[in-house]
Order: structure tokens, then C-alpha cells, then sequence
């Protein structure tokens, strides 16, 4: 097998950004990372001139891609089709999200997923349910004929996908589970997140204390931030190792409060998601979402009310806008769409950090982060 050493950019492994250094691979294996005049004569170099080389990214939150929304498809080609739409930008592991439905669209999701893992679709290494167990209050782009408090046979169908799948997540909203439901899946192995909810401080570290470990979009769809009611936004910004999703397009969120956030969190709790739709790798103009027209334009998607309904964006994109738009550092942002999201995982399956022994599942970013290709090439 060929022993290739990779030089003339930077390389990030997952958690440090190294200078003028190779990475040293055996086929597509991760082997290690040495200075560049410690390459073994047993490599053959190869030179990459700029950018950076790292782990493809991990995306917690896709909703379609490829012109395809997964509420709308739920088989195996259309997850392939997802999933090669998020391929061509850097993704090499996501969750396809199923927002708000009824529970036989729920249970179609759970068996399209585990089947395309069967079958060894790239990438897949789980799934999120966003919803239906959320407010109609912070509803955002949810239909709200199909949000519903979380019962037991809701309930059965989440530990169900948790017994079957490497991964599940879920958004809800304190209003519409219990602290007991919250405990028994966190307790499974899923990953609770609270989102969609207009819940008060005090009820979302309830709620943390009973087994959520995360907030979904950040700042968008929740209760905000006031100096009587700190709300959800201030509870995620005040407790450690709650971690957070962030959709940094500056338009979900203002580069101004994107600051705060990066300032107020741990490093190891914030990460990046593109709550991507069908758009993301086609060019359509518009989709429907539970029978309701959205359209894009300006870099944005909407309903035909104004309300934003999922985002018009890539990884690539999101480190760029985070980069020029903050004072974060490269090797943080470059976390933020690789190991952080990927420590969230019960099984991230190698993916988000350079292992030795593992298969790197390597890209290459140019210096504006603009996705390059996969590596090696």
C-alpha cells in the first residue's frame, strides 16, 4: 500500500494547527504528523501549495441537500443524494434531521437511516429528530398541527432508533416533555437537546440537570437573552459542558452575538451546524416543507410569511463568514466543525479528528475556505 507524505499546507489534526509540517498517510490511514524534514524516506511526497489540510467536517444538523429534503424522502436514495450534495463540500459525516412529523413519517426516517447505513451510504452516522415535541410558541418554520407533547409510544419510537442506530439526537422543548422522559432516553444514549422552546432559565437548567446535554441553534427559535429573563440563550451561555449548535451565516445570527457566544462558552461546547435544506448542492429555487412553499433568494430561505425555514449554507461557507466576522482563532473555528460536534456523538466512528490506525477522511480548505477536494489525492 502507498505510503504518501502530504506537505505545503497547514495541517489541523482535529484539535491543533500544525505549520510547516506532512501528514504522513498509508492509503487513505492516518499514520501521524511529522516536520517536514523528518519525512522517512519511505514516503513519496506529495506537495499541496496553501491552505489547510484536516478531518472532513461533522455535521449535526441536515436537514436535504441535493434538491432533496428528507421529510419528503425517506429511503436510501434519497439519503445517498443528501449525502453526496454535503460530500461535495467538505461533510464526510452528518445526522439527516427529520424536522417536525407525524409519528409514521418518524418511524419511515429511523428505518430509511438504518437501512442506508446497512448499506453503506457515506457519511451517515445517525439521525436527528428536530421536533415534534417542541412549542408552537418557537415554532420557527415547524408545522404546528404536528407539534405534540412527547407520550409513551413517542417515546418507544426514540429508544427504538437508539437501539438501532450509532446516533440519535433530539430537539424538544421543556413544554412538551418531562423531566422523566428526558432522563430515560439521555440514560439510552440519546443526545436531548432543547430547542424550539420558549422555556425560562430556570426550567432549562431543570431540564439539563434531568439529562440534555445540548441547545439547538443557538440564539434562533428559543427564549432569549434579558436582564430579568436570562431564558434558554442564557442558560446555554452559562453552563459548562452544555455544547451548542451555531448557524453562522449572519443572517440566523449577528456576527455580534456569534462574539459573545465564542467569548461566554468553552471551546469544547460550541459547534457549528448548517441546518442545511434541499438547496445546499442544487439550484432550485424554491421547496416545499409539509405541503408549505419556501423559497430562496438573497442567501436565504423563507416561508412565504418571512419566516426563516432552515439556512442556505455549507461548512465552507460557515468558516468563512466565522473567520471574517469574529476574532475566533483558525484552529478553534476549524474545531467547531470537526472534533467538537464529533465529541458529541455517543459513537462519532472515527470521524472529526486524525486517529492512527483509521481512515483520515481528509479534505483540503484553500486559504479562504473554499473546499478544495478530498484527500489523498
Amino acid at each position: 500500500m502507498t505510503r504518501k507524505a502530504i506537505t505545503g499546507t497547514d495541517i489541523f489534526d482535529g484539535r491543533i494547527l500544525h505549520r510547516g509540517a506532512a501528514l504522513l498517510l498509508k492509503g487513505d490511514v492516518f499514520e501521524s504528523i511529522c516536520a517536514e524534514e523528518e519525512i522517512p524516506s519511505t514516503y513519496h511526497r506529495h506537495r499541496v501549495d496553501g491552505g489547510t489540510i484536516m478531518p472532513g467536517f461533522v455535521d449535526l444538523q441536515v436537514n436535504g441537500g441535493g434538491g432533496v429534503m428528507f421529510n419528503d424522502d425517506t429511503s436510501v436514495a434519497g439519503l445517498r443524494t443528501i449525502a453526496d450534495a454535503h460530500a461535495a463540500t467538505g461533510t464526510r459525516a452528518f445526522l439527516p434531521t427529520l424536522i417536525t412529523d407525524t409519528a409514521e413519517r418518524t418511524k419511515a426516517a429511523i428505518d430509511a437511516v438504518a437501512a442506508a447505513i446497512g448499506a453503506g451510504v457515506p457519511g451517515i452516522v445517525g439521525l436527528h429528530l428536530e421536533g415534534p415535541h417542541i412549542a408552537v410558541a418557537k415554532k420557527g418554520a415547524h408545522d404546528p398541527a404536528l407539534i405534540r407533547p412527547m407520550t409513551a409510544a413517542d417515546e418507544a419510537i426514540v429508544l427504538d432508533a437508539v437501539a438501532r442506530l450509532p446516533n440519535v439526537m433530539i430537539t424538544v422543548a421543556p413544554e412538551s416533555v418531562t423531566h422523566a422522559q428526558i432522563d430515560k432516553l439521555s440514560a439510552a444514549g440519546v443526545i436531548v437537546a432543547l430547542g424550539h422552546t420558549d422555556c425560562s432559565f430556570a426550567e432549562a437548567k431543570e431540564a439539563f440537570a434531568a439529562g440534555a446535554s445540548c441547545v439547538t441553534h443557538l440564539f434562533n427559535a428559543m427564549s432569549q437573552l434579558g436582564s430579568r429573563s436570562p431564558g434558554l440563550v442564557g442558560a446555554a451561555l452559562a453552563t459548562r459542558g452544555i455544547a451548542a449548535g451555531l448557524i453562522a451565516d449572519n443572517i440566523h445570527v449577528h456576527a455580534a452575538s456569534i462574539q459573545i457566544a465564542l467569548d461566554a462558552m468553552d471551546p469544547s461546547d460550541l459547534f457549528l451546524v448548517t441546518d442545511a435544506m434541499a438547496t445546499v448542492g442544487s439550484d432550485i429555487t424554491g421547496f416545499q416543507l409539509n405541503g408549505r412553499e419556501v423559497r430562496r433568494a438573497d442567501g436565504c430561505l423563507r416561508l412565504e410569511d418571512g419566516t426563516l425555514a432552515g439556512a442556505d449554507l455549507t461548512l465552507p461557507r460557515a468558516l468563512s463568514v466565522l473567520l471574517a466576522e469574529t476574532n475566533v482563532s483558525r484552529e478553534r473555528a476549524f474545531a467547531m466543525a470537526t472534533s467538537v460536534p464529533a465529541h458529541l456523538l455517543k459513537d462519532a466512528l472515527g470521524y472529526g479528528a486524525f486517529t492512527r490506525g483509521q481512515t483520515a477522511h481528509a479534505i483540503h480548505l484553500d486559504p479562504d475556505c473554499v473546499y478544495r477536494g478530498a484527500l489523498p489525492v
